[in-house]
């Protein structure tokens, strides 16, 4: 047996599992997020990291034998948000010859089918987990998340939604049968027989842009998708954090090679901040796929110039908290504090906006003022942070030095409730650290709180009452986009109300959360993150139209041969 149908009956059941998992909608994974040596090999973490270490200052070879074949020099200029510059130097694409290599790979990977395409992305993926602890630190040092949550939100929940892109890829191409005898009954005539068959056709070349503060989990499904629906990938990582899906790209170009293929299905596109490329790319005749994930602005201009290609899009939002009564306000307060405080905001998924009617809200404890409230989550992001240890895993390190000026406005915008601090890293000194900020504002005063703030920036909002809250929540979706929003209520009308219009406005919520679960977190196979219904983005991570979208079914058809003569 060749090596990718033999990959691909290696991971048969693996890929049945994940295929099941999508309509189940239940938890499911088949890698293990906890960083333990009992899971992952007593040594891994050492090895990994020493790994890491030995990529710092030194050109990155993406094959054994040299570079990708199409580069003019090396590009590099990542910094660590704990310290210090990576010094790693990635191969500069000649962008002419890069694409002109990927479409010659194309057309054996086409020809080599769906399962054959499946069964090297799930080897792909497999040796992407043995290698989750070099990759986790790859994540830390150049997105500034803590170590924990460079592991597991970087490493196993990334190839997570990877296999998810995967499992959707194979369900949609297998939906369809690659051949089909089509008979028509013509009363006494003869029937009319014809034999069909059916071609997967990928649309061409794809591009990922990735972003500075989840390069993996976002990348990756867009990354597999293509891969797997037969299409070749270029891969264009944030110049800040390059080093992560330098590793992803390395791994599938192995593998590829591995496997019969030609590497070049999968390219690496490094640029810098003073001559991005990323635009030139988008453009390219070329490029038939487009995926985004980051700014508004750039994704806003993506969708109106890649006029050729198809899009999808992540782009920023503002999220929402709608507080109208709980029945654990020490839970909620819990809750939300974390949810504040997780990697310092830096997440697409963070609350923003704390709407609640101005005259507070009903408890457990009683009824609790605006100011009380307030003080409530203030008190319980001080508790949370208030070991020096604990808090530099949680916030983790501000990534761009543009989320310190903002942190600088917003204290500006209204009445502070708790001002940001600058904690010191116990272990990295010159890691920039920052908690968050909290900030009532005027319901009226939408040019303050009514735009994304992205960071650990909060606004209080006072409202009216319950629906003006909703309302405004609901407006602001619409006209910004919205990832997530929040809920708390006791009463069941209200939690309706707010349902209906988060349906409407096209935003993920979660209602009532005071335990284990925060509404920053999203689970493959059961999540979907984004819905693509307002400006927050196009696409959802990830459903059959992120993947079905990717390529086309051509048929051949032909009168059937007429059946062989009667013996005589």
């Amino acid at each position: 047996m060749s090596p990718a149908p033999e990959m691909f009956q290696r991971h048969r059941a693996t890929l049945d599992a994940a295929v099941a998992a999508l309509s189940r909608r239940d938890y499911w994974t088949p890698y293990p997020e906890t960083p333990s040596g009992k899971i992952y090999g007593e040594t891994a973490n050492a090895d990994g990291r020493a790994a890491f270490e030995a990529r710092r200052g030194k050109p990155f070879a993406l094959d054994r034998n040299g570079d990708q074949a199409a580069t003019v020099g090396t590009v590099g200029a990542e910094v660590s948000p704990y310290g210090g510059a990576l010094g790693v130097q990635y191969p500069k694409p000649d962008l002419d010859k890069l694409l002109a290599a990927a479409k010659a790979a194309m057309p054996r990977w086409v020809a080599a089918g769906p399962e054959a395409r499946v069964g090297v992305c799930l080897e792909i993926l497999q040796r992407l987990n043995k290698r989750s602890f070099e990759i986790a630190y790859a994540i830390m040092h150049t997105t500034g998340q803590g170590f924990a949550m460079s592991f597991q939100a970087g490493g196993p929940h990334a190839q997570d939604r990877g296999l998810e892109a995967v499992a959707y890829a194979y369900a949609e191409m297998s939906r369809t049968p690659a051949e089909a005898r089509w008979t028509k009954p013509q009363g006494k005539a003869p029937a009319l027989v014809m034999e069909k068959s059916f071609h997967i056709v990928p649309r061409g070349i794809g591009l990922v842009i990735g972003c500075a503060t989840f390069p993996t989990w976002n990348g990756y499904p867009a990354i597999f998708a293509d891969l797997a629906t037969g299409n070749a990938v270029v891969v264009k990582p944030h110049p800040n954090a390059v080093l992560p899906l330098a590793i992803t790209v390395e791994i599938a170009r192995a593998v590829l090679a591995e496997a019969g293929f030609d590497a070049n299905l999968i390219a690496l596109a490094a640029d810098t901040p003073e001559q991005p490329i990323a635009k030139d790319l988008a453009v390219r005749p070329e490029i038939a796929i487009v995926d985004f994930t980051g700014g508004a602005a750039f994704g806003d201009w993506v969708e109106a110039n890649a006029r050729q290609a198809e899009v999808f899009t992540e782009k920023s939002g503002v999220n929402a908290v709608i507080l109208h009564s709980t029945d654990d306000f020490q839970g909620l307060c819990r809750n939300l504090a974390f949810s504040l405080s997780l990697y310092s905001g830096q997440m697409c998924t963070t609350p923003q906006n704390l709407l609640l009617p101005k005259d507070g809200i009903d408890t457990n404890e009683g009824r609790k003022s605006l100011a009380e409230v307030e003080q409530g989550i203030a008190k319980a992001i001080q508790g949370l942070l208030g070991d020096a240890e604990r808090a530099a895993e949680i916030l983790g390190a501000i990534q761009n030095p543009a989320t310190l000026k903002r942190l600088d406005e917003a204290a500006t915008l209204g009445k502070v409730v708790l001002a940001s601090t600058a904690p010191g890293h116990p272990r990295f000194p010159e890691a920039t650290l920052r908690t968050p900020l909290l900030v009532e504002v005027d319901a009226a005063d939408e040019a303050a709180y009514a735009r994304e703030m992205f960071g650990p920036i909060a606004f209080v909002v006072a409202a009216r009452d319950i629906d003006d809250a909703i309302q405004r929540a609901r407006r602001s979706a619409a006209a910004k986009g919205a990832i997530t929003w929040s809920a708390y209520a006791t009463d069941s009308a209200v939690i309706e109300r707010i349902e209906a219009a988060a349906i409407e406005a096209g935003v993920a919520l979660s209602c009532n959360l005071t335990g284990g679960v925060f509404v920053n977190q999203a689970a493959a196979f059961s999540d979907f993150h984004v819905t693509g219904r307002n400006p927050a983005g196009n696409a959802a991570l990830t459903d059959a139209a992120f993947v079905a979208r990717r390529f086309h079914v051509v048929q051949v058809r032909r009168p059937a041969a007429p059946p062989p003569a009667a013996a005589a």
